[in-house]
């Protein structure tokens, strides 16, 4: 999937030199960190770092536009490497036409995309092209894929995470070989889905697991799922978590939206907006929350909410594309083919609808009587009648012509 059309650069350029010590966004120094890739220097490189950030691109046209976003993308990785120079990271571009050959070694197939390589892993960054989204997701992607909880605040911190899948086991300790095949399941998911663990008995009584026992929590959901049949091999808790990757409440984020966006069910999306710092917002949100409870179950639900504060760069394009106000609360469907859209009529941010209510509205999209296809039906009849009305127009003007020969 090609990304150009959603170029965020994320360059952070400061309009004094005057920062405060301590205070002092990066800016580019001119230094040239990301190289480009080829067959005769790969092995090289490879063996230089910890982790591999490639940009796979196609090659560089002369057109200027195109140029400039080349260019952009480039800035974006040049301070990136800047930023991480400590942490043993390379940067490097791979022309997708020069270095075909190593592109498909590597198994690349989108140009456009940005890949990491770390150990015997690949990992698609599908996010948000942004320095600071991407400095966010290799520093989490360099930290060990399993976070140990040792203590009552640390499981308050683990309890606060609501928003997105997090898995948390009890072992008995690091030498475990049920615990190796947590840690090996959880670098199929890393940095996208937080695994924890614990080794000591007072948390796992706080959380209610047992010896060798893994939950699952689903985002925004009360009570964990308990992963059946323990103890548990890598491959058995992999299909487990590729099965319930999709949940029935979940939050776009940047740094894999476009991944969450390509996920869709039949072809929509339900589209929640709402500002979670906006009380109208919150309330809508905690009503929202209350529908993915009381239909978790089902398997053909699942709402993506979009809180736009997360995304300041793509409210007017919203706003535009699906004709409604995001400075209040919003839900509708969404056909990711075409961007045709049905919204939910919410007359007052005062008066938001009850989760009865809301729940309604949803089972309807389910079932297929509120759908993006009856909107078109209706733009097209509306535009058979401008026609007729035009075609009886010139009717009347024709008749008024012969009137006027009879004269």
């Amino acid at each position: 999937m090609k990304r150009a059309h959603l170029l965020v650069v994320g360059v952070y350029l400061l309009a004094s030199c005057r920062a405060e010590e301590g205070l002092k966004f990066p800016t580019y120094d001119g230094k040239d960190r990301v190289v480009s890739l080829s067959e005769k220097n790969f092995k090289q490189i490879l063996k230089k770092y910890d982790l591999l950030c490639l940009y796979y691109h196609e090659p560089v046209s002369s057109d200027k536009v195109a140029q400039k976003q080349f260019q952009l993308r480039e800035v974006v990785l040049e301070l990136v490497a800047q930023v991480l120079e400590h942490k043993n990271i390379g940067f490097v571009m791979v022309d997708a036409k020069k270095e075909a050959k190593l592109a498909k070694k590597l198994g690349f197939d989108e140009e456009g995309s940005l890949y990491v390589l770390k150990g015997d892993r690949t990992v698609e960054f599908d996010g948000e092209f942004a320095a600071d989204v991407l400095v966010e997701f290799l520093l989490d992607l360099i930290e060990d894929p399993v976070e140990i909880i040792n203590n009552k605040l640390e499981v308050q911190a683990f309890e606060r995470i609501e928003d997105q899948i997090k898995l948390i086991g009890f072992f008995k300790n690091e030498d475990s070989e049920y615990y190796k095949a947590f840690q090996e399941a959880a670098e199929h998911f890393q940095p996208y889905i937080k695994f924890f663990a614990t080794f000591d008995k007072g948390v796992a009584k706080r959380l209610s697991l047992k010896m060798n026992e893994v939950d699952f929590y689903e985002p925004f959901m009360d009570e964990p799922i308990v992963i059946p049949n323990r103890p548990y091999t890598e491959e058995e808790l992999v299909e487990f978590v590729k099965e319930h990757q999709r949940p029935t409440l979940r939050r776009l984020r940047p740094e894999d939206m476009f991944e969450t966006w390509e996920d869709d069910l039949n072809g929509i999306h339900i589209v929640a907006f709402a500002e979670k710092s906006d009380p109208d917002g919150y309330e809508f949100l905690e009503i929202l929350k209350q529908v993915a409870r009381d239909n978790t179950d089902n398997p053909d639900l699942s709402i993506l909410w979009i809180d736009p504060d997360d995304f300041p760069l793509l409210v007017a394009y919203w706003e535009k594309t699906f004709k409604i106000d995001l400075f209040k609360p919003q839900i509708g469907v969404v056909n990711v083919t075409d961007a045709d859209s049905v919204w939910m009529e919410i007359p007052d941010d005062d008066d938001l609808p009850t989760a009865e209510e809301l729940e309604d509205w949803v089972e309807d999209v389910l079932s297929g009587k509120i759908n993006t296809e009856d909107d078109d039906d209706e733009d097209e009849d509306d535009n058979g009648n401008d026609d007729g009305d035009n075609d009886n127009s010139d009717e009347e003007d024709n008749d008024d012509s012969d009137d006027d020969d009879d004269e």
